[in-house]
């Protein structure tokens, strides 16, 4: 059994303070065996978590959360950066990467895309532990609508996030392959509840502060 955050954010995003080093030893401490580490834009975060858990038990998952003009995606699975912003041509680009799409908190989404995207889309972000409960429940129908799998990460962009929501996968063995194959078609629950808008507040403030003072 794999229990698996999906959805985690390094200091490599604007609005996270989190080191690579520490998102490994928090995971490992809350009894995580995957993450995925899903920056936005790039997948620097990424390859740095993989580089400290090298000599761990934890398996990182390389990621990229994509602004699109649609709404957010995610490449899980994949190692390099995406530079593009149209959801069509963003999900091309993760499926040539051999990546897996995933819609991310699709009640947020705007314009006339959404259904194009879950049709093309491989997998669909059912709890997200920083979006509304109704919005996560509009996500689930979603799922069943187009009879996608789903997932749930915790967005986390705080340590004491990480691990709040998760996926546990029931057979799934312990290689990045493997995991890739358990997500597109394995048993899954997911577990957790939605974060408190305080969580976000702060969030905000962490963009304030590393605006303010220039930090990576």
């Amino acid at each position: 059994m794999i229990e698996a955050d999906l959805h985690v954010h390094s200091r490599y995003s604007f609005d996270s303070l989190l080191a690579p080093r520490n998102i490994v030893k928090t995971a490992l401490k809350k009894g995580l065996s995957a993450i995925a580490v899903a920056d936005h834009n790039t997948t620097k975060g990424a390859l740095k978590t993989m580089e400290e858990a090298t000599s761990t038990s934890l398996i990182v998952i390389p990621a990229v959360e994509l602004e699109t003009d649609a709404g957010h995606i995610m490449g899980l699975f994949v190692e390099s950066g995406i530079g593009i912003q149209n959801i069509d041509e963003a999900i091309d680009e993760i499926k040539e990467q051999d990546g897996v799409a995933v819609l991310l908190h699709p009640a947020r989404m705007h314009g006339t895309n959404l259904k194009k995207a879950a049709n093309k889309i491989d997998v669909i972000e059912a709890l997200n532990g920083r979006t509304r409960r109704w919005e996560n429940l509009k996500a689930k129908d979603l799922a069943l609508k187009f009879n996608k799998p789903v997932i749930a990460g915790s967005d986390a962009h705080l340590g004491f996030e990480i691990g709040c929501v998760r996926t546990v996968f029931e057979d799934a063995s312990e290689t990045l392959e493997e995991m890739r194959k358990h997500v597109i078609k394995g048993k899954r629950m997911l577990l957790g509840r939605e974060s408190s808008h305080i969580v976000h507040a702060l969030s905000f403030g962490i963009q304030v502060v590393k605006y303010t003072l220039r930090l990576p």
